[in-house]
């Protein structure tokens, strides 16, 4: 029997892009709804929960049937409190709101569990190790559709003129979204690409939207995260090995860390620094989360730690982590006090002043031409099951997943004519 997850093509909106079907195949207790959404400037699960309600709710009633899970938390930030209010008398008997204070990086799936269940999951582990899974608001809205995935919300924020939040074909033109949002502000500009913290710089404005574009964020071209994002490995490299003065502020503020992972970044930079292999500095760095909070905020001499441990873990990578490592039984005695604020990530990044808000917009983009990638997911890229000169519509499928791979299939989201296909799929309307 076929998995209609699967056939839709519906993946993990708020990370990597992991295939729901999969993500759903197992049991558990407690589904964890993430909408959290701490990286600065974005609005998009927020927003959905007011636009897409109906849906939101039927594909999270269906995501709770297929883990058999017997309750269902909510989780979003306090300081939304009208929209918890509003989101809390919609909740049947066996799901409930829970209320997170605004912090970064409240999104990663180990925190947030610890944050809703006061379970540790282990370093290395999984969300179903403590008896959960985490699932993006935005994923549970197509689940609720029930039909190809075909278009993407995201927030366009930053310096332009309308910052929003709107739904776009997958595979639209950066170019077309800003055009959307009434463009730039200025006439040299970056633009960041899925949010300012683990987001990444865009090449140029012709770069399609894909099922995991959360955003985009459009910065002024002297703006010092857009010179951050642009630094290349072996600038990193270099700097790190020069000026690192091991003050610990990365380790000690790291938030893996404070829930005693071995997450160690300034052994990792001491390590790096005197030239030890990459498999000596591995078990520092193995169990990074990536949020980049020790680069771009707590790192005195504004160095790299995040990066550096993203290098030793690329040089060692042998598949997984291991996961053999027994769970702290309580999170550092300091942690409460040692979480960053949004309020003071926002200061340090110098984006006081940006607008923050990203009203939804009913505003409808009609591309031209789309660029619809075949890996827009965790696991193998689809293969392209249209030719050249096919006339597709929206909705069907033109990329499949082999036979027992991991991955998902891609669709069509547009009607038009496919002019050509590599590992892109390129359509163009008529």
């Amino acid at each position: 029997m076929e998995d209609t997850l699967f056939e839709n093509g519906t993946v993990g909106c708020g990370g990597a892009g992991f295939p729901a079907s999969v993500k759903l195949a197992g049991h558990v207790e407690t589904l964890i709804v993430n909408a959290a959404e701490c990286e600065p400037l974005l609005h998009k699960d927020k927003e959905l929960l007011v636009r897409r309600g109906d849906e939101f709710f039927a594909g999270l009633a269906e995501a709770m049937r297929r883990v058999t899970a017997r309750r269902g938390i909510i989780a979003l930030k306090k300081k939304y409190a009208d929209l918890a209010s509003s989101v809390a008398k919609r909740c049947p008997s066996d799901v409930e709101v829970h209320l997170l204070d605004d912090v970064y990086p409240a999104g990663d799936e180990f925190v947030l569990v610890y944050e809703v269940t006061g379970r540790i999951i282990g370093p290395g582990g999984l969300p179903k190790d403590v008896d959960a899974v985490v699932q993006n608001v935005e994923t549970l809205v197509n689940i609720g559709l029930a039909r190809p995935v075909t278009r993407k919300a995201l927030t366009v924020a930053g310096l332009v003129a309308r910052p929003m939040t709107l739904e776009v074909p997958v595979g639209a033109p950066f170019a077309d979204i800003l055009a959307a949002a009434g463009g730039a502000l200025e006439p040299d500009f970056g633009v960041l690409v899925g949010g300012v913290m683990m987001g990444r710089l865009a090449g140029d404005l012709s770069e399609p939207v894909t099922k995991t574009t959360a955003g985009l964020i459009v910065l002024p071209i002297d703006h010092p995260l857009l010179r951050r994002h642009a630094r290349r490995p072996e600038a990193v490299r270099r700097i790190a090995r020069a000026a690192c003065d091991q003050c610990t502020f990365c380790t000690e503020l790291c938030p893996r860390y404070l829930l005693n992972h071995p997450v160690e970044p300034h052994r990792v930079m001491r390590s790096f620094g005197l030239g030890i292999s990459a498999d000596g500095a591995a078990r520092y760095a193995r169990y990074c989360s990536g949020c980049r909070l020790c680069s771009l905020a707590t790192c005195p001499e504004g160095l790299d730690p995040s990066e550096i441990c993203g290098l030793v873990k690329n040089a060692t990578a042998q598949g997984s982590p291991p996961r053999g490592e027994s769970p702290a039984p309580r999170p550092h005695p300091l942690r409460f006090a040692r979480r960053m604020p949004t309020a003071r990530l926002v200061r340090k990044l110098g984006l006081e002043g940006m607008p923050d808000h990203a009203p939804w917009s009913s505003v409808r983009i009609a591309p031209r031409r789309v660029q619809i990638p075949l890996r827009q997911h965790v696991g193998v890229a689809a293969e392209p099951v249209v030719r050249v000169g096919q006339t597709v519509s929206e909705g069907d499928c033109i990329g499949r997943i082999p036979a027992g791979k991991l991955g998902a299939p891609v669709h069509a989201s547009i009607d038009g004519r496919v002019v050509s296909v590599a590992d892109t799929v390129v359509i163009e309307a008529e």
